[in-house]
C-alpha cells in the first residue's frame, strides 16, 4: 500500500495535465469572443457621445460669436477645425477641436447672411449618409447640429 500511495501523490505534484490547460483555454476564447465586440461598441457609443459634446461647445461658441458680432461667420462652406479655430479662438472658445473623435474633419457651413449654422460628423466611416433628420440607429451615421439644436443624432441600440 506504501507504494500506490506514492504514486498517487507523484500524479498529484505534476501539475496541471494538457486537457486540463486546453478546457482553461477554451474557455477564456470563448470570453474574450464575447466581450471584444461589446467593448467595441461601447468604445464608439463613447466616441459618439463625446462627438455631440464637442459639436455642442462648437455651437456654444458660435453663438457667443454671435452676440457679439449679431451674426454667425458668413459664408463657411465645409469648414474644417482650422478655419474654426481661426474665428472662435481663443476669444469664444479657448481651442476648436480639429476632428471628430473618429478624426474625421468637420463639416461647418453657415449661409451667406450668417443666420444659420449646421455642424455635421459623418460618423464612423467618415462618408456622407442619408440625413433623413431624428433619431438614428448606426454608428456610422451622421450626427447633424443646427443652430443649438441636433437634427440628426445618435438614439437607442447602435448597430
Amino acid at each position: 500500500m506504501p507504494r500506490d500511495l506514492a504514486r498517487r501523490s507523484e500524479r498529484r505534484d505534476r501539475g496541471f495535465t494538457l486537457i486540463e490547460l486546453l478546457i482553461v483555454v477554451t474557455i477564456i476564447g470563448i470570453i474574450a469572443a464575447l466581450a471584444i465586440p461589446n467593448l467595441r461598441d461601447a468604445m464608439d457609443r463613447a466616441r459618439q457621445k463625446a462627438t455631440m459634446s464637442n459639436m455642442r461647445s462648437i455651437g456654444n461658441a458660435l453663438e457667443l460669436y454671435s452676440v457679439s458680432n449679431n451674426t454667425y461667420p458668413r459664408g463657411l462652406s465645409d469648414a474644417g477645425g482650422a478655419a474654426l479655430s481661426s474665428v472662435l479662438s481663443p476669444v469664444y472658445m479657448r481651442t476648436v477641436p480639429p476632428t471628430d473623435e473618429w478624426n474625421n474633419p468637420w463639416h461647418v457651413d453657415t449661409n451667406a447672411t450668417g443666420s444659420q449654422y449646421t455642424i455635421v460628423s459623418h460618423g464612423r466611416d467618415g462618408q456622407p449618409g442619408s440625413n433623413s433628420g431624428g433619431s438614428t440607429s448606426g454608428i456610422d451615421c451622421d450626427i447633424i447640429y443646427t443652430n443649438s439644436s441636433f437634427y440628426q443624432w445618435p438614439g437607442g441600440q447602435q448597430q
